[in-house]
This record gives C-alpha cells, sequence and structure tokens, in this order.
C-alpha cells in the first residue's frame, strides 16, 4: 500500500492513532513525509475523499469533547472504561485537531481550479468555530488555524470574508501583545485588503474599528514601516473615518515628541498624496485645513502648537510639487489673509510665519501674469508685516523676510532685495522699541548670508550695524556677535570693517560669559595664529595688551576652548623667552643661566625694555593659560616636569628682576602653581613673611601666599601658626606650657590674634584652601578646636569685669574667635566619618550660652553705678547668644543636625527669651525655627499619614510654642517702648516672613497653631483698641495693613507678601469663626478689619470670601446694641462686610 493510500485511510476515527504518527512524521525535520507534497501527489478524487473524511474526523472528536471543555478536569471519565478515557482526552482531542488543521492548510495551498472543495470548506467552517472558543493557553493550535484562514483569504476561496476578517482580527490583536510585534504588523499590512470588504456601519465590526483607532496610538505602528503603510490605507478605507483618525491624532499630539510628530506628518502627507475624490477633499478640508486654523489661532504656550507648525511646515517644505502649491493655495485662501489682519497680535504673528514660511503661495494653473500680481501682492503683505506695531509680529515678519531672500534671491527683483535690506539695517536693527525685533534682525541675517548673493550688498550696509555691539540688550550683543561670525565663515565681508578691533575690545573687557566667549571665537586666529611662528603669538599678545590689557586677560582665559593644550604651553613657554629677554637687558654682566635657557631659541625675541606693566600683564597671561591646561598637565608628566624645569630655572631672577607690586602678584601666583622645590628661595620665605606681616594688613597682602601654601601642601604650618599666636594670646594663667610642645628654633615674634583670625576666614572661605585644610587629618584641627574653645574664658572676663584689663585681647577679636570656634566645629562634624563628637561640642557650648552668658541678659539695672556696666554687659551678651545661633542656623541649614541637637537649640532659644533683654535676641531665634520646622515637615503628605507618632511632632511642638513666645515678647515691647518695639519688629521680618512661608507648607497639628497664635494675636490687639473708643467718630475702617495696630500691621504685612501664606492664615480665621471662638462684636469688627486688608492686596479672593461668609453667619446676631458705640461698629462692620462680598462677586462676574 502506497503512502498516500496509507495516509488516506488513517484519516478516519478507526485508524486516527495511525493519523497521529503520519503528523508526527511530518513534523520530525528528519523524517521524508511530508503533508503537503501526499496531499499534491493524490488525484482529485482522493483529495475530496480526504477531505471528506477529515470533516468526519474532525466532527467526531468535536462531539466527544466541545473546545469548551478542554479545560476541564479529566477524572470524571474513568467509570466509563479506558477506551472512552482516551478519546475523550483534551490532548488527544487538541492533536487531532491539529493535525486536521494542517492537512486542511496543506490542501488550501494545492488547491487547483475546478477542484470542488465543499467538505474542505466544512472543515474550516468547524476549524474556525474552534478558533473561536479556543483557549488561550492553546497558542499552537491557535496560530495553525490562524494562518490556515490567512491563507484561505489570500487564496481568494469561497466566503474568504469571514476567514478573512477573523485572520485580520487576531494578527491585530497580537500586534498590540506582542513584545517583538515587527512581524505581526506586516502580516496585518498584508491582510488590510480585508477592510474593504467590512461593512463601517456595522455593530458588529465596531471592535475592530476601535482597534483601527488603537494602531494611532501605538509608537511602533507610526515608527514601522509597514505599519505606517497600514495607518495612510486606513485614511482611504472610509471617508467618515478620516475624522476619526485626525481627532484622534489631535488628541495625542501633545504627548508626541519631535520625532513622533515626523512620523505622522509623513502618513498625514501620503495619505493625502494618495488620495482622490471624497477622501481627498476631506484630508484636505478635515485634517490639512484643521491644522492651518489651529497653528494660527493656538496660543504659543499651548503645548500642542509647536507639534501642528511642525506638521504644517512639512507640507511647506514639498512645494516643489505643483500639486502641493495647487492645495497650500485653496487651503490657505479662506483663512490665511484675513488672519494677517486680525485684531489679536498673535493671530498675525502665527499667520506671518505660515505666510512667510509657505511663500510664495500661488495656483501653477495661472498664467504667469496673474501669478506675478499675486505674488507683488505679497510681496507689499511682507513689507507691511514688518511695520505691525507688535513687536512679536515684526520678529516674525523679520524671520519671515530672511527666509524669503535666502530662498528666491534670483527671482526677486533688485529693488525689492534693497528695500528689504534696507529695512532690516536701517528701521529694525536700531528699533529701540524692543529688544526682540532687533535681536530677530541679527539672528535672521545669518539666514541670508548662507547665499552667497547677497554677500556684496550686505558688505556695504552691515557697517552701519557696528554700535549695536555695544546695545544694552545682552541677547542682541550675542545676536550680533553670532552675526559677525558667520560673516567671517563664509567671508561676506571683513568683520573688523563691520566693527572695528578696539569695540569688540572694549566689550571684550567688560561683557558677560556668553559674550566673552564669542568675541574670543571671533578674534582668535587674529590674535593667536598657530600656524605662525610663536614668536608671532608673543607679537600678538604683547600687541593685545598694548590695545587693552582687561581684553587680554579675558581672551587667554578661553582661548584654551579654541586650540589644543601643547599650544598653550608653547605660548607660555614662548612668553617665558620674551621675559628673559627683559632679563638680559636689565642684568647684562649676569646672563649665564638665562642664556643657557634660551640656546633652544635662537630668533631675535621682542623686548619690552622696562615697560612694567606690559611686563605684569605677561606674567598674568602665563598664570591664566598655566590655570587652563592645569589639568591637561597633570595626565601629561613629562610635559609637567618639564613646564616646571623651564620656569623653576627662572623664577629666583623673575623675582630678583621684577620687583615691582604689579609683577610681584601674578609671580606669586605662578609660584604657586609649581612646587615649592621649583622654586626654593622663595618658597623658604612664604612663612616667614606670613608670620611678619602686620595685624591690619589686607587681604591682598596675604590671600596669594596662603594660595602658595596650601597648594605647596604647607597648609599645616599655617595652622600650627595660626593656633600658636592664638595660644600665646591667651591671658596666663600660671606657667602651665605643655610637656608635649616640640621644640623649634624661631624667630621671637609677638602674638597676632587679629591676624591669625583673618587667615582662618581666607582659609575656611575659599573653596580651594578649606579642602587641603581640612585634608590635613584630625590631630591638627581638633588642637586648633580646643585653643578656639579656650577664648571663651576671654569673653566670659569681658561680661563679667567691670574693667577693661589692657594686657588682655579686646572683645571684638573674643567674640570672633569665639565664632570661628563654633564654625570648624561644624566644619568638623561634616567631614568627620561616624559620630557626633563636634555636634556634641557645640551642644556644650550651647550649655555654656545658657550658663555663663544668658544671665547678663537678666542681670537686674537698678543702681547708678550698674548703668555704665549693664549698657556694656547687654548687647556684649546678645552679640555672643545672636553669633552662635547663626552658627546653629547654618548646622541646620547643611543638614548635620539631629533630633538631640534640635532639642539642646530649641532648649537654648527658649531660655534666651525667657531672660529680661532677651527681646534682643528674636532676629537670631526665628531664622532657627524656620531651618528647624523645614527639616521636620515631610516631603509628600504620605509619609506625615504613615509616621503620625512621629518624634518630630515634639520637635514642631516645641517650635510652635517658641513661635508663640516670640509673637508675646514683641506685643510687649511694643507696649512697653513703642519705639523700640517697632525697630525690633522690622529686625524681625525677614525671619517671620521665612518661618510663615516654611510653616504654611505643613499640614501638621503643631504648626497649624502658628496661624492661630497670629489671628489670635491681631484680633486682641484690633479688639482692646476698639474697646478704648469713646466718640463713633473714631471707628475708622482701615484702607491697608498700615492703617492696623502696630504689631498687627506688622504681621499682616509679612502674611501678605506670600498669597499661599495668606491663603492658609485665611483657612485658620475661617475655622476660628465656624468654630465660634469668635463671637463678640467687637472680634467681629476686628476680623473684619483683618479681611478688608487682605482685600486692598487682591489676593485669595476665594478664601476671603469663605471668611466673610463666616462672618456673616454670626454679626446678625449683634443687630440689637446697648450703646452708641457699637451700633456704628455694628453699622460699620455691615458696610464693610458688604463690600468685601461685593468684591468678590465682582470678581466672579
Amino acid at each position: 500500500m502506497s503512502k498516500r493510500e496509507a495516509f488516506l485511510e488513517a484519516a478516519s476515527k478507526e485508524h486516527v492513532e495511525d493519523f497521529l504518527r503520519f503528523i508526527q512524521l511530518h513534523k520530525d525535520k528528519t523524517e521524508p513525509f511530508d503533508v503537503e507534497e501526499v496531499v499534491q501527489e493524490m488525484p482529485r478524487d482522493q483529495r475530496q475523499t480526504l477531505w471528506g473524511k477529515l470533516a468526519s474526523l474532525l466532527q467526531d472528536v468535536l462531539q466527544e469533547l466541545p473546545p469548551e471543555r478542554w479545560e476541564e478536569p479529566t477524572e470524571e471519565p474513568r467509570e466509563e472504561g479506558m477506551e472512552v478515557e482516551s478519546a475523550a482526552d483534551p490532548k488527544h482531542v487538541m492533536a487531532v485537531v491539529d493535525g486536521v488543521t494542517l492537512v486542511a492548510s496543506a490542501s488550501v495551498k494545492v488547491l487547483q481550479d475546478g477542484d470542488s472543495y465543499t467538505a474542505l470548506l466544512k472543515t474550516a467552517h468547524k476549524l474556525h468555530a474552534v478558533l473561536e472558543s479556543l483557549p488561550v493557553s492553546e497558542g499552537p493550535l491557535q496560530l495553525l488555524i490562524h494562518n490556515l484562514c490567512e491563507a484561505w483569504w489570500k487564496k481568494g476561496l469561497k466566503e474568504k470574508e469571514k476567514f478573512g476578517r477573523t485572520a485580520f482580527l487576531i494578527s491585530l490583536q497580537k500586534s498590540f501583545i506582542l513584545k517583538k510585534p515587527s512581524v505581526e504588523i506586516q502580516r496585518v499590512w498584508s491582510l488590510h485588503d480585508v477592510l474593504l470588504s467590512l461593512d463601517y456601519t456595522a455593530e458588529d465590526n465596531r471592535q475592530i474599528i476601535d482597534l483601527l483607532i488603537q494602531c494611532f496610538h501605538r509608537p511602533i505602528y507610526i515608527r514601522n514601516d509597514d505599519g505606517k503603510r497600514f495607518l495612510v490605507f486606513l485614511f482611504s478605507w472610509n471617508v467618515n473615518f478620516i475624522w476619526v483618525i485626525h481627532g484622534t491624532i489631535k488628541n495625542q499630539l501633545e504627548f508626541y515628541s519631535k520625532t513622533m510628530t515626523a512620523h505622522i506628518m509623513e502618513i498625514y502627507f501620503r495619505a493625502w498624496k494618495k488620495a482622490s475624490g471624497d477622501f481627498l477633499e476631506q484630508i484636505e478640508s478635515s485634517c490639512i485645513q484643521d491644522f492651518m486654523q489651529n497653528a494660527i489661532f493656538l496660543h504659543r504656550s499651548s503645548p500642542v502648537y509647536t507639534k501642528v507648525r511642525q506638521i504644517v511646515s512639512y507640507f511647506h517644505t514639498r512645494k516643489s510639487c505643483h500639486q502641493v502649491d495647487k492645495m497650500l493655495y485653496n487651503l490657505y485662501k479662506p483663512i490665511l489673509w484675513k488672519a494677517l489682519s486680525a485684531p489679536n497680535f498673535e493671530v498675525r504673528a502665527n499667520a506671518t510665519l505660515l505666510f512667510t514660511e509657505a511663500f510664495p503661495i500661488h495656483n501653477p494653473e495661472q498664467n504667469n501674469k496673474n501669478i506675478d500680481e499675486t505674488i507683488q501682492k505679497q510681496l507689499d503683505t511682507t513689507m507691511g508685516l514688518l511695520d505691525d506695531p507688535h513687536p512679536t509680529v515684526r520678529s516674525n515678519a523679520t524671520l519671515g523676510v530672511c527666509k524669503i531672500l535666502a530662498k528666491c534671491w534670483e527671482l526677486l527683483p533688485p529693488v525689492i532685495i534693497t528695500d528689504f535690506l534696507k529695512k532690516l539695517v536701517m528701521e529694525l536693527a536700531v528699533d529701540s522699541s524692543s529688544a526682540d525685533v532687533r535681536c530677530s534682525v541679527f539672528k535672521c541675517l545669518i539666514i541670508v548670508l548662507d547665499n552667497a548673493l547677497s554677500h556684496p550688498i550686505l558688505e556695504k550696509l552691515l557697517p552701519t550695524l557696528k554700535y549695536s555691539l555695544h546695545d544694552n540688550s545682552e541677547k542682541v550683543r550675542t545676536a550680533f556677535l553670532d552675526m559677525l561670525i558667520k560673516v567671517k565663515a563664509v567671508r561676506a565681508a571683513k568683520f573688523w570693517d563691520v566693527c572695528n578691533m578696539e569695540h569688540l575690545l572694549a566689550r571684550l573687557a567688560i561683557d558677560s560669559h556668553s559674550v566673552s566667549k564669542r568675541i574670543v571665537d571671533l578674534l582668535f586666529k587674529s590674535f593667536f595664529p598657530v600656524n605662525e611662528p610663536e614668536r608671532e603669538w608673543c607679537c600678538r599678545c604683547i600687541t593685545l595688551i598694548q590695545m587693552n590689557p582687561m581684553a587680554a586677560r579675558k581672551f587667554y582665559q578661553y582661548a584654551h576652548k579654541h586650540t589644543a593644550p601643547t599650544n598653550i604651553i608653547k605660548l607660555m613657554l614662548a612668553i617665558r623667552r620674551v621675559l628673559n629677554s627683559c632679563i638680559q637687558s636689565n642684568n647684562a654682566n649676569d646672563l649665564s643661566e638665562i642664556n643657557e635657557s634660551n640656546k633652544e631659541n635662537s630668533a631675535a625675541e621682542p623686548l619690552l625694555g622696562k615697560d612694567t606693566a606690559i611686563t605684569s600683564r605677561l606674567l598674568e597671561v602665563v598664570v591664566i593659560l598655566w590655570r587652563s591646561v592645569e589639568k591637561a598637565l597633570k595626565l601629561n608628566e613629562e610635559a609637567q616636569k618639564y613646564t616646571f624645569a623651564k620656569f623653576g630655572s627662572v623664577m629666583s631672577k623673575y623675582f630678583h628682576t621684577f620687583e615691582d607690586e604689579q609683577c610681584m602678584v601674578p609671580l606669586v601666583q605662578l609660584a604657586s602653581l609649581m612646587p615649592p622645590a621649583a622654586v626654593p628661595t622663595f618658597s623658604c620665605g612664604v612663612l616667614s613673611r606670613l608670620r611678619r606681616m602686620e595685624s591690619g594688613a589686607t587681604p591682598a597682602q596675604y590671600s596669594q601666599l596662603l594660595d602658595c601654601m596650601c597648594s605647596w601642601g604647607q597648609a599645616a604650618d599655617v595652622l600650627e601658626l595660626v593656633t600658636d599666636w592664638l595660644t600665646e594670646a591667651l591671658p596666663k594663667q600660671g606657667d602651665n606650657g605643655s610637656s608635649s610642645r616640640k621644640v623649634r628654633i624661631m624667630e621671637t615674634v609677638e602674638a597676632k590674634p587679629v591676624l591669625a583670625l583673618a587667615y582662618l576666614e581666607y582659609l575656611f572661605s575659599h573653596t580651594s584652601t578649606r579642602e587641603k585644610v581640612l585634608a590635613l587629618g584630625e590631630r591638627p584641627l581638633k588642637q586648633l578646636h580646643t585653643v578656639l574653645g579656650n577664648w571663651k574664658s576671654v569673653l566670659y572676663m569681658h561680661l563679667s569685669s567691670t574693667t577693661d584689663n589692657p594686657k588682655s585681647p579686646d572683645v571684638e577679636t573674643a567674640l570672633k574667635v569665639f565664632v570661628y570656634h563654633s564654625r570648624l566645629g561644624a566644619h568638623l562634624q561634616h567631614y568627620s566619618s561616624e559620630g557626633r563628637d563636634y555636634l556634641q561640642s557645640l551642644e556644650h557650648v550651647a550649655a555654656w550660652v545658657a550658663e555663663r552668658v544668658l544671665p547678663f541678659l537678666t542681670k537686674p539695672v537698678s543702681e547708678d553705678d550698674e548703668d555704665k556696666d549693664s549698657e556694656k554687659q547687654h548687647p556684649l551678651a546678645a552679640q555672643i547668644t545672636e553669633s552662635f545661633l547663626a552658627v546653629c542656623r547654618d548646622v541646620f541649614l547643611v543638614g548635620l543636625s539631629d533630633e538631640t541637637f534640635k532639642g539642646q537649640i530649641l532648649h537654648l532659644c527658649s531660655l534666651t527669651l525667657l531672660s529680661e533683654a532677651g527681646y534682643l535676641c528674636i532676629p537670631a531665634v526665628l531664622p532657627i525655627l524656620k531651618e528647624v520646622a523645614d527639616g521636620c515637615v515631610p516631603e509628600d503628605d504620605n509619609q506625615a499619614q504613615e509616621n503620625q507618632e512621629d518624634p518630630t511632632d515634639v520637635i514642631l511642638g516645641v517650635v510652635a510654642n517658641i513661635f508663640q513666645k516670640v509673637i508675646e515678647l514683641l506685643a510687649r515691647v511694643l507696649r512697653k517702648d513703642p519705639e523700640t518695639g517697632k525697630q525690633l519688629c522690622q529686625s524681625a521680618v525677614p525671619g517671620l516672613t521665612d518661618f510663615l512661608q516654611v510653616a504654611q507648607t505643613c499640614d501638621r497639628a503643631p504648626l497649624c497653631g502658628v496661624f492661630s497664635t497670629l489671628f489670635a494675636i491681631i484680633v486682641v490687639e484690633k479688639r482692646h483698641l476698639l474697646q478704648k473708643i469713646t466718640n463713633p467718630e473714631e471707628v475708622i475702617t482701615p484702607e491697608s495693613a498700615e492703617d492696623m495696630p502696630p504689631l498687627s500691621s506688622v504681621l499682616l504685612s509679612v502674611i501678605l507678601k506670600s498669597p499661599s501664606v495668606t491663603r492658609a492664615f485665611l483657612t485658620e480665621v475661617s475655622s476660628s469663626l465656624d468654630s465660634e471662638a469668635i463671637s463678640s462684636l467687637h472680634e467681629l469688627a476686628a476680623v473684619l478689619h483683618v479681611l478688608v486688608s487682605v482685600k486692598h492686596t487682591g489676593q485669595s479672593k476665594v478664601s476671603l470670601k469663605s471668611a466673610a461668609t463666616s462672618v456673616q453667619q454670626q454679626l446678625h446676631k449683634h443687630a440689637v446694641t446697648s450703646t452708641d458705640i457699637q451700633r456704628v461698629i455694628y453699622e460699620s462692620s455691615v458696610k464693610t462686610l458688604n463690600e468685601i462680598l461685593d468684591y468678590r462677586t465682582s470678581y466672579q462676574i
């Protein structure tokens, strides 16, 4: 029996195992059996018999176990016997269905004309039904049936629409699910003709339509070539579907990137190009013209404006096609020309961009005469736009004109070109009403310069713009220089003819980074001709210094960005040779060393003679150049050693010859860039010079020397000098010198604590020196920290003594030392890897302040002989306390504190305020409260809710209590001494402002009480004032916060500075009113006076209305009053309330 006959016989229920073996042989790549070959070799009658048997086999197995039951458990049939169990096994049934599908697919491929495939169609229908109810887990079988449906559609067999629709739907769904859907998208495109057989309006196709809309949400479809073809095709599926597609894209446009938008505009263009008839008309009117209108009428701040402009611009770039020209002419005709004369400037500006970008807008089917007339009208319109009253329109028109000139120069009459350029250069470039317009002229002339035909006329016109380099707007100067750089690049003219060198150098010397770097870019080849000999570089350098020394410094600061480090080092060495020549001319008798170093340079160098100014500037240039390539030198050890050696060999001569102060500064800076061994003579004397420095020395005298010491790694010596001076300046308490001190042979120099503090100030105020000092390790710094701490005794001596001791350090020095002790502790805590030793030292200082300093803020002033003493002690105690709190504020600010430290400092603040003169320290306490509160406020509300028992609540409670004490103190001082109180309130305003700004961000209970405190004190103060009124004429409604009582005026002015703080305050007002905590007439009147002060600022209108409504609900209870004064207050309150409510109503209207 042949394989065909055996296979035919196996296709039945009785021989189903044989059938499955044949299918397995087909799937086995090592076996020669192939189902497709067997079916193809069968005669027609055998194929028909096979298809009939397949249909019967499929029907039998599906009757035994329908697809709906394939995922059910298989234990139930066991009682029926093993044969039934085998037949009803889901795996067995699926294997049979799989085999039938495989044979059916092979049969479709080999189907010939004239074959009767009724039985095959029946099988296909059954498999189609299986596919619809197939479990999700059966992916391979689903794929086989899917392939069968696809093959059936492509073969064009009977009822292909049904099978094609299914294949298309499955492919579409899979393309959304797969991680790499490119293959499935290709299959969707191959089945796109299926859509032509579907009814767009049919309800059962709604699922497919929804999926098609989803395609425009999928970036993979928009980017993929086959996906893009499919999306283009969808525009031609149904006319009514076009506006659905367009609406979907518009909704997504905001979220598209620039690249995605480029794909979208390509899809629109290809869809338009392929469309015809109703489809073309619909795409043009519903899509393209809609984009045009949006590009005109959208605000520039709209998130989709740039995307819409990008899409419309794509059609403008395709103007070379006559079909595009005609479309643009027809679509712009009803909208663009009206928009160019619209009252709204933004509409005119948008329309100007479109008009000039699409220029010329004409119908190519018209005759030449009509086209010429149309273009001339458009040119006249463009000239008119340059005179538009709004600068934005003029700026856009400038851009448009320059694009037109660059694109259509050859086509435009010379008169038109000249008129446009004169308009731009003579008028708009000096438009005094708008810097944006002036800036646009220079930015857009760069576009014109790209057309070489424009160079002759621009060469004549541009010199009139030379003073634009000094425009008062930086962006105009920047744009002008960009234009000059373009002029130089395209060789349209000599840039120094447009703007001469003196002007450029003058601007380089004084201007900002963005302007200076452009001037250097412009002048670099002029003053640093890298292709010329190095001697010429020096000549140009000297010339530049002679022309403008400050410009020379700026030029060489940016030079390293335009050339290689090698050239920078070559210039440094070339300048060295020039300086050596200067030494030769001054020291003709001692030239051996210099001559040796100059053997490599046989050519004569430029001689400077005794021009000290030029010499000092050259030395400055060397320093500037060295610093610019310092990193590059460190990476090239050989070049670094060579440079050190070359300059080290002559540095002693430089110091000996160039003794002028102008030269000494750059020489010291140059020495600091080299190792001390390279400048032994100078480096050995630096510490001695620092030691011999006078106490009143200025930073300019010692800053260079300190930089040298730090750069040489000798910061420890400076620190030791400072420590020695501060130790020796302390008052001696017996001979208790430390035996651990090492013996040093040094010259005896008096202690200079003031200079020691000046050195410390410089070392810790500059990043480079601070890092060197802190890198010394803990031992020398801890020693310095201890010595600084010992000076607290000097401060206490000044506090407690009644007479000044001439031998002890003055109080100003002691106070500075005290501050540096705390600051150094903060630095050391930051740099220490673990522990809180230095935080603890700050806590000890806080305890010392509380124990030794604060008592002098409470010292009674009773007897006359104590007055003078008290006047001295109160300010000093306040200064000490304020200085320490200022350091603590910085510790909080940089995040070095912990909960313990916060608690200690807040305790000190409380003790300070409880002191009799503690009110003096209120301006120092408020920043502490602000920083502590800021550190405790959670970043989000969820965090606050999760940590409801957070210990920071305790700290915030303390902060709120201290703040309440601050407000009470302000009120007390104002009451006892109004003049002092006003000064104190004004000094507290910055701290109050910052603290309230933090408090309003926190919804947690402790800080919420801050606004309650403020509201209470304001109401109480105003109520007290109202209660004292004896004459009805004294009832006056305040016009602003300044008309309120003193403390209320200050607090309200602080609150009303910030809209967010104002809202938080008004929320507290409403809350208090709703709780009926405020009910008396005087209190309600006080609240209304607060609200009317808020009203005059125009802030928080909604919160204001809410608070006013709460007052209204309680005010009517006081309509009947007992006295005339109360009646007047009531009537005034009603009037004020109505004003507030009417103001809110008018706002709503």
